[in-house]
């Protein structure tokens, strides 16, 4: 990131911003409430509420400033935020299934077979301890904060991403679930990692 200066609604929020964070990092960034973090989080992840008016955010050497966000998670950039979206209609299976379509399309030129799916899944929700009911729930309709902390880290674990943003990770989350979150961090050591609290 360089010189990156972003504004919401005309109010400029960050200036000139400078950050670099190497392949395999695990970074934190702390800081005060009302300091930037979760913008500067939401921005790299492209949400189109925050405009950048100056500067440049490069992935693996790609100028990305003005990509979407979905580009920028097909390239593999992950955020994991405070405040995650209901969807009701959209199952956890269905919302999993298509995004790992998509993710083995853009980054290997590949199909992903449903079988291959199922079987990641299957892994993945074992290794969270995730119930098999709940795959069958809206995304995020009715769960508690620490159970949102756990369909997360499914979702982390099923696109694999090479960078990943969390956003407050730990809040909302009993010890159990904050020490899968380690653990699912500690199993991923081709993602690099920023941490906001």
């Amino acid at each position: 990131i360089n010189n990156l200066t972003v504004t919401l609604s005309d109010r400029e929020l960050l200036k000139n911003i400078s950050l670099k964070i190497d392949a395999g990092a695990r970074v934190l960034l702390s800081g005060h409430n009302g300091s930037g973090k979760s913008t500067l989080a939401n921005t790299i992840a492209g949400n189109p509420s925050y405009t950048i008016k100056s500067g440049t955010i490069k992935f693996n050497k790609t100028d990305i400033t003005n990509e979407n966000a979905t580009t920028r998670a097909l390239m593999g950039i992950f955020l994991g935020s405070q405040h995650v979206p209901e969807i009701p209609g959209l199952t956890i299976l269905s919302f999993l299934k298509h995004s790992c379509i998509a993710h083995t399309h853009f980054q290997l030129g590949q199909d992903l077979s449903m079988g291959q799916f199922l079987e990641k899944l299957e892994s993945a929700r074992a290794q969270l301890n995730i119930p098999q009911q709940w795959l069958n729930r809206s995304v995020n309709v009715g769960f508690s904060g620490g159970e949102r902390k756990k369909i997360m880290l499914l979702q982390l674990i099923m696109t694999q991403p090479k960078f990943a943003i969390l956003d407050e990770p730990d809040s909302g989350a009993d010890n159990q679930t904050q020490q899968l979150i380690a653990d699912t961090i500690k199993s991923m050591p081709d993602t690099t990692f920023l941490f906001i609290s």
